[in-house]
């Protein structure tokens, strides 16, 4: 089950300790439900390649069922080949909150026209991520955006409007 916060956002944080960064790539098979592959390169780490299936949305857009898997590069590539169209690029930095939570901020698609940034939040239950505050954690004004459950804010549908 994953269980996440979304934000809009301009720029990596201030102040807060980087833990990771990846380099990304991600296509969409099937948007509705949610087929995608990705691959994930940690800086100064290991390459995975991720096949991933999505669940529909809860209500409120907070959770929804989620299962990846690693496949292999032969795989990887007959995906990538039958999608057709170029990857989505992403960086993405992971930081430490103070209170544990780990943020992630992702820069998509960089230099091109429809480049934008966000920023989500994994949870362990719905409950934490309905009480979490960005105010809380000194995010108040970076965090000031929320789409979490807003129609057109997903990957997907970023997909579709500039690959689909």
């Amino acid at each position: 089950m994953e269980i996440e916060r979304k934000w809009m956002v301009e720029g990596w944080p201030e102040k807060l300790p980087l833990i990771e960064t990846y380099q990304m790539d991600q296509g969409y098979i099937s948007v509705r439900p949610t087929v995608r592959i990705r691959r994930e390169a940690l800086q100064g780490g290991e390459t995975e390649l991720i096949l991933c299936f999505k669940g529909a949305p809860s209500a409120d857009g907070l959770s929804r069922q989620e299962i990846e898997t690693r496949i292999d590069a032969e795989l990887f590539g007959k995906l990538e080949n039958l999608i057709g169209k170029p990857l989505i690029q992403k960086e993405r930095r992971t930081y430490l909150l103070p209170d544990g939570n780990h943020l992630e901020v992702n820069s998509v698609d960089e230099g091109m026209p429809s480049a934008f940034w966000y920023a989500e939040i994994e949870f362990k239950t719905e409950e934490e991520a309905r009480s979490w505050k960005a105010v809380d954690a000194g995010l108040g004004e970076y965090l000031r955006d929320e789409c979490t459950g807003k129609p057109g804010s997903s990957m997907g549908d970023y997909w579709q409007q500039t690959r689909g």
